[in-house]
């Protein structure tokens, strides 16, 4: 009988044999590796690996690749060998990029010539770089080449140690709006057996090929994509990096069945131009967050795929699970083990239930609204040499996940944005990703976000940002109109400020980046709108009114607040 595999060293292991098609990238045509030359290619730096770490360093290494078979290939190897690699985000730079591969105490760094530049005049001392494209790399690799998954591991002297399921895998950087990014540790037991997870409740087979277009240094890409696949025996195809309008085509050259998605991807493929053959495709399943449920079902309208949304941070220390009588927008209950439950973080009580209209629209969201906290087992194992963020996440014994959920009274969860997000409008408390929600639904927008700008008086005033779909003018009487007939837009939600982009503002793992957002605020050359207290409609904010606004902003003595939010990093 087989057993399942405890550790992702398992899950490599035994690709072992498997002649089937295992890895696809790009190329024409396609470059397809088996399962089984896979494995190989992670042996081989495997053993690789085990012969350059220094003796008594921290088994990690640090990745700096776009989605290229390297990529997975150094995963594998690090399971292999029992050691943790950091993924490290190409689109950092200078110090901050320095202090990523720094602080994870990468003592090897694999990337590729098209990232030297970054790395260019960095101060890396005790870090050994590897460029993948280079015939200098080839020749490291050549003296491995007959390595088998379990030749090399990681111990001390002559003792080799076999990598269990409390090995660390990953040291994955969580995304975050403000401060240095944590490092959050994976070892290979939780790792595993979220891919099984995944595996079992999508159904994945060999059969599967599974589209990683999300990048491989997220969380996202690996736990959601990679290792299922893993777990499943399935395939996966590699696009280097995402893009909209070579979204079919890939899935189409690679015959892939599932993909996963993060921030405005689907938006980002809503918004490309609508084709007769957009349903002629091998696509069932995409899974992600942040879609939205106006997005996702306009997804599922034109391409005929079902987007799953879900919610399992990297760290692990809470997780939500669909089940099918999950309503429309809900996520789903807790996971097993777990007791969720939305607290009010300023008093430490459970918020009451959302009270929700017959379209599932919530009318209580200053009540219903608070931080979803994880009150049972939690697996979060830790960030990588932070105790401040870890006492942080777990105060009081509890899990807090950052996270703004509210619940409905049959205790189904529902994503309401990032305690980052929340905005103080006239002493009421609001979620921005509510708010997005809402404003979703008009014809007009392809991308919406919503973010704080500092009242004049006190608190916060409401500003979206919005993408217009192509060809649309915004026409402001026809938004205050859509504003007025929605029905759970409370009286302190409707945007103060209105600004106009062609796209909005992302991170490199598709979010949009709030951060530029709210340190930009109404002080952009992009048009803004506005709606001036105690007068209905829009009108522009133009050098005149701006000029008013800013002195109403002196005489309160609150303009450092607008300097403030736009130096802020």
């Amino acid at each position: 009988m087989r057993t399942t595999p405890e550790t992702v060293a398992e899950l490599i292991a035994r690709q072992w044999g498997d002649h089937r098609p295992g890895l696809k990238s790009e190329g024409t045509p396609v470059t397809v590796l088996s399962h089984h030359q896979a494995a190989q290619q992670a042996a081989v730096r495997a053993a690789l690996l085990v012969d350059l770490l220094p003796p008594g360093a921290e088994p990690h290494l640090g990745v700096l690749l776009d989605n290229t078979p390297e990529f997975p290939f150094w995963l594998g190897a690090a399971a292999l060998a029992g050691a943790a690699v950091a993924g490290i985000n190409p689109t950092r730079r200078g110090p901050e990029l320095a202090r990523d591969i720094l602080h994870t105490d990468c003592r090897i760094l694999i990337t590729e010539r098209a990232h030297l530049t970054l790395l260019r005049g960095l101060d890396l001392p005790g870090v050994r770089i590897l460029v993948t494209d280079t015939e200098e790399y080839e020749a490291l690799l050549a003296p491995y080449a007959g390595a088998k998954p379990g030749d090399a591991t990681l111990g001390a002297p002559g003792a080799p140690r076999t990598p269990g399921p409390a090995t660390r895998l990953l040291l994955y950087f969580t995304s975050g709006s403000t401060g240095a990014p944590k490092a959050a540790i994976c070892t290979q037991g939780r790792l595993a057996g979220a891919g099984a997870s995944l595996a079992r409740h999508f159904s994945v087979t060999p059969d599967d090929v599974h589209y990683i277009c999300m990048p491989l240094f997220h969380g996202n890409a690996v736990i959601a994509d990679w290792l299922p696949a893993l777990a499943g025996g399935a395939a996966v195809a590699l696009r280097r990096r995402f893009s909209a309008s070579a979204f079919l085509d890939d899935v189409r050259a690679y015959g892939a069945t599932y993909f996963t998605y993060v921030g405005r991807a689907v938006q980002y493929l809503l918004a490309t131009d609508p084709r007769p053959d957009d349903r002629d495709h091998t696509l069932r399943l995409g899974f992600g967050t942040e879609a939205g449920a106006v997005d996702a079902a306009r997804f599922a309208e034109r391409f005929g795929v079902r987007l799953v949304e879900g919610y399992g941070a990297t760290e692990g220390g809470a997780s939500v699970q669909r089940t099918p009588d999950t309503p429309p927008g809900a996520l789903g209950r807790a996971g097993a083990g777990d007791d969720l439950a939305v607290i009010d973080p300023a008093t430490g009580a459970e918020c009451p239930p959302a009270v929700l209209d017959a379209r599932g629209r919530l009318l209580n969201g200053d009540a219903a609204i608070g931080e979803l906290v994880n009150r049972g087992r939690s697996l979060f194992e830790g960030y990588w040499r932070n105790p401040d963020a870890e006492a942080a996440r777990t105060r009081d014994g509890w899990y807090w996940t950052g996270d703004l959920f509210f619940r409905d009274p049959e205790g189904f969860l529902y994503f309401a944005g990032r305690t980052d997000d929340r905005l103080r409008v006239d002493s009421e408390n609001l979620a921005a990703a509510v708010i997005e929600n809402i404003l979703a639904r008009w014809s007009d927008a392809a991308a919406v976000a919503v973010y704080a700008v500092p009242d004049e008086v006190a608190g916060d005033q409401v500003m979206a940002a919005l993408a217009l779909r192509e060809g649309a003018a915004f026409d402001p009487e026809a938004f205050a109109a859509f504003l007025a007939a929605q029905p759970d837009l409370g009286t302190k939600m409707s945007p103060r400020y209105v600004r106009i982009l062609e796209a909005l503002p992302t991170t490199a793992t598709n979010k949009v980046h709030r951060v530029a957002l709210r340190r930009t605020g109404f002080l952009t050359p992009d048009p803004v709108w506005w709606s001036p207290p105690g007068r209905s409609g829009y009108r522009p904010l133009d050098a005149g009114a701006l000029a008013a606004l800013l002195a109403a902003y002196d005489s309160q003595g609150r303009r450092h607040l607008l300097e403030i939010a736009t130096t802020a990093r």
